[in-house]
């Protein structure tokens, strides 16, 4: 027996789409399974809904196969004979079968949409769920107003009535404002997951940004690398869309541009606060010639590309008061003071070595880190040398014996230097004069005998160390101070990078040696300044879209410069504190105090 389906599918538009397929079996299976003959995906139509099946003689029997009934000519029934010639219409949930033939033609089934406004053929009539909810639409509003009544009506009504609260960084008093959280655009960054709870915390007003002094009264250690006047006039001109964004958002009391808010996006859920792009710090940098004229720093826009050389902060005179920053291009002369050459100390071969192989607190030839120690604490990553420690192993300041230990004359301040010396010649001064008595000499034991001269060994033993070769001549560069000898002050800056970050443990053993960085074998002055140019450092870091390989490292700006200074908040954890501004806290300073 041969069938032909036909499925007549109406478009949007009204334009009836038919499809026409021809099977040749004795018996068809409608229902909800997809490998049903005539398949109806609806929840109304049982899985084997109703049989189709040869009855002779040209009659189609049609029989349900489950508990729900199907329509005949809209007559609810479980089994039927119909005659295709004479035609019928069979209703299964929301199809209607069309049974027809022509004159000696197969079987034809024509399958559309039963009409809804037939209350006997609605297949939904018969599911109670579905006749005891209201409809879709009145869902809809109900819930619609359900989100206002309770989502907004609340918290609108309970922040015009509440008692406002203070700023509450540590989250101790919850907010007065009922379901305001509910209306947060996503979680807050881990650093403020603390509030997540608490809208009032950062949002001072209803509908209104949060504010730069709300931030400050949290985080008042932070301090901008420049003024907000000259941040304005540095800053790369909006493109016609920011400047459309930022008019709205300045409407609803955002502030700025250069706000807080501005850079700092919160709600973006529970991650770290990152660090900004290089193009954040570019698009100010990268012409700052032709913005800020008035200022001395070069362009800036990439580490690998473009990058200004290094300027580092030193004495590069004697005698001066201020350090003064001098670009390494320039070939720059360091003028600390001291005559110290490193070679000769880091040399494997020389005397310095040999001398510190004899002793048990080296037993080796001297390494660098047998005099500069590291400190993270300390503003350069390392603690000064000091010369009872580092120094007097081999220079040694012994000046004799008392009480059966050895003194030692006083490092650091030449008053001090003179005073333990003219200690050192008071004992067993040999008379004033020899050979010869004069008349009415009193003899040598007697009442007036005394060493009423000047202690001139004093002086002398004072001249030979501040002369040329004597000891302090060994590290220090001698001058005179009003007709008296005397030092060079000592002038070596704590940090020498004082406009970035640098990191040396995070260039240690594992990654480089000392000497790939400050050439200390090859310097034989003291004059020598052995810091790293850039294209030193461009051998490892590259700009920010270098490919990471086991030698290069994509260097952004935050890797090495902080935003907000002195804070730093995008520096390395462990990196060591930094120095402050006062005009006290670098070495020569500290140097200057103790002398006279």
């Amino acid at each position: 027996m041969a069938f032909l389906i036909r499925t007549i599918a109406v478009a949007k538009s009204g334009r009836e789409i038919v499809r026409d397929r021809r099977i040749d079996k004795d018996e068809l299976i409608v229902g909800r399974n997809p490998a049903s003959d005539i398949h109806l995906p609806d929840l109304t139509v049982e899985l084997e809904h109703v049989k189709l099946t040869d009855a002779g003689q040209g009659m189609i029997a049609a029989r349900a196969l489950g508990e729900l009934p199907f329509s005949v000519d809209g007559q609810s029934v479980t089994e039927a004979r119909i005659d295709p010639d004479a035609g019928a219409e069979i209703a299964v949930g929301p199809a209607l079968l069309a049974v027809s033939r022509d004159a000696d033609g197969p079987v034809k089934i024509n399958i559309q949409p039963a009409p809804k406004d037939k209350a006997s053929g609605d297949p939904e009539a018969g599911f109670a769920l579905a006749k005891a909810m209201p409809s879709k639409r009145a869902m809809a509003w109900i819930g619609s107003v359900a989100i206002l009544v309770l989502l907004l009506s609340i918290p609108v009504f309970t922040h015009l009535f509440r008692t406002p609260v203070e700023n509450d960084p540590d989250n101790l008093e919850k907010g007065a404002v009922l379901f305001d959280a509910s209306w947060s655009t996503g979680d807050l960054s881990m650093a403020h997951h603390d509030l997540e709870d608490n809208c009032e915390a950062c949002h001072q007003s209803a509908f209104v940004s949060v504010q730069d002094e709300t931030c400050l009264t949290c985080h008042e250690e932070l301090d901008d690398h420049a003024k907000m006047d000259r941040q304005l006039t540095g800053m790369a001109p909006m493109s016609t869309g920011d400047k459309i964004q930022w008019d709205i958002g300045q409407a609803l009391g955002k502030e700025g541009p250069l706000g807080c808010v501005s850079c700092h996006t919160e709600h973006e859920g529970p991650v770290k606060l990152e660090a900004s792009d290089e193009q954040f710090c570019s698009d100010c940098h990268n012409d700052m010639d032709a913005r800020l004229t008035d200022v001395s720093f070069g362009n800036a826009a990439d580490f690998g590309e473009k990058h200004p050389q290094f300027r580092p902060k030193f004495y590069d005179a004697h005698f001066a008061k201020e350090a003064k920053r001098v670009s390494l291009d320039d070939n720059p002369v360091e003028m600390s003071g001291l005559v110290f050459p490193h070679d000769i100390h880091v040399s494997e071969t020389g005397g310095a070595a040999k001398m510190a192989m004899s002793l048990g607190q080296y037993g080796a030839p001297l390494e660098c880190s047998d005099c500069h120690e590291e400190d993270k604490s300390a503003p350069g990553g390392f603690k000064p040398v000091v010369m009872e420690d580092a120094c007097e192993a081999c220079h040694s300041l012994v000046s004799g014996t008392a009480g059966g230990a050895f003194t030692s004359l006083r490092h650091g301040d030449v008053s001090d230097l003179m005073e333990d010396l003219a200690k050192v010649n008071l004992a067993s001064r040999s008379r004033v004069t020899t050979g010869r008595d004069r008349p009415g000499q009193y003899g040598s034991g007697g009442r007036y005998y005394a060493n009423f001269g000047r202690p001139s060994g004093s002086y002398l033993a004072i001249t030979r160390a501040l002369q040329k070769g004597g000891t302090c001549g060994d590290c220090h560069l001698r001058t005179t101070t009003d007709g008296r000898p005397d030092l060079v002050p000592v002038n070596i800056p704590d940090q020498y990078l004082h406009k970035g970050f640098f990191n040396h443990e995070a260039h240690g053993d594992d990654v480089a040696e000392c000497t790939d960085c400050h050439a200390t074998d090859k310097s034989g002055e003291a004059t020598d300044l052995l810091l790293p140019d850039l294209e030193s450092c461009r051998d490892c870091h590259l700009g920010e879209t270098a490919v990471k390989t086991e030698e290069i490292v994509p260097s952004s700006c935050a890797m090495c410069h902080g935003y907000h200074t002195p804070a730093a908040p995008w520096k390395p954890e462990d990196h060591p504190k930094l120095p402050g501004n006062g005009p006290n806290d670098n070495v020569a300073a500290i140097l200057s105090s103790l002398r006279r």
